[in-house]
């Protein structure tokens, strides 16, 4: 199924010129991997911070759609200096894939604080965010299992890394700008997670076919 995955390439080739530029200083593929890791970390227990104690003021939600291009940015070019500059190892392929599960759990739990009152968290937001989360791991749990057992690494969509940050940029953005949250936050956290699921299971029957 469709994804953004599929833009890739042109992602990869813009940043190209950073990626040799990089090369050429001695960073490492594993350096990059760390920092996205590390990035996703601190600005998730800054978004935790603000839920917590400042949610009035929600202009600091436009912080996470340029965190999140970031992450996409290093991820792409950890890649390429694994590729493209003899970097590939077992150990940046542990990093990789733990990095892309653990800065998605980072970045995306906060919002089960989202709408907190009174030290009371709004169970329908947290399930929701928990869920999607959840089977957001699951999602990437496939794609390496596809690979284990013989076939590529998968990307599939619908719900893949890259739509995942797509879609969560346009929830910051419209929260951000003051767009009412109840219920549309918890009906969209479920409808992500519906649709990571379905990845799962589309990623599984690419996975067979192969």
């Amino acid at each position: 199924m469709a994804s953004i995955y599929q833009l890739k390439s042109r992602f990869q080739n813009i940043l190209r010129p950073l990626c040799r530029g990089l090369a050429r200083m001695g960073i490492t593929a594993n350096q990059v991997t760390i920092l996205a890791l590390l990035i996703s970390l601190f600005f998730g227990g800054y978004l935790c911070f603000r839920f917590l104690y400042f949610p009035e003021h929600q202009l600091f939600l436009l912080g996470l759609p340029a965190v999140l291009l970031l992450r996409m940015a290093l991820n792409a070019i950890d890649g390429m200096l694994a590729r493209e500059h003899n970097m590939k190892s077992h150990l940046g392929a542990f990093l990789n894939e733990l990095g892309d599960v653990l800065s998605d759990a980072f970045l995306y739990l906060p919002f089960a604080l989202y709408g907190i009152r009174s030290g009371i968290i709004q169970p329908w937001i947290a399930l929701s965010v928990v869920m999607f989360v959840k089977f957001a791991i699951i999602t990437e749990f496939m794609g390496v299992l596809s690979q284990a057992t013989g076939s590529s690494r998968r990307y599939d969509g619908p719900m893949g890394k890259s739509d995942r940050a797509f879609w969560c940029s346009v929830l910051a953005i419209y929260l951000a700008f003051g767009g009412p949250a109840r219920p549309y936050v918890e009906i969209f956290f479920a409808l992500l997670a519906a649709l990571a699921l379905l990845t799962v299971i589309v990623r599984a029957r690419q996975a067979l076919k192969e």
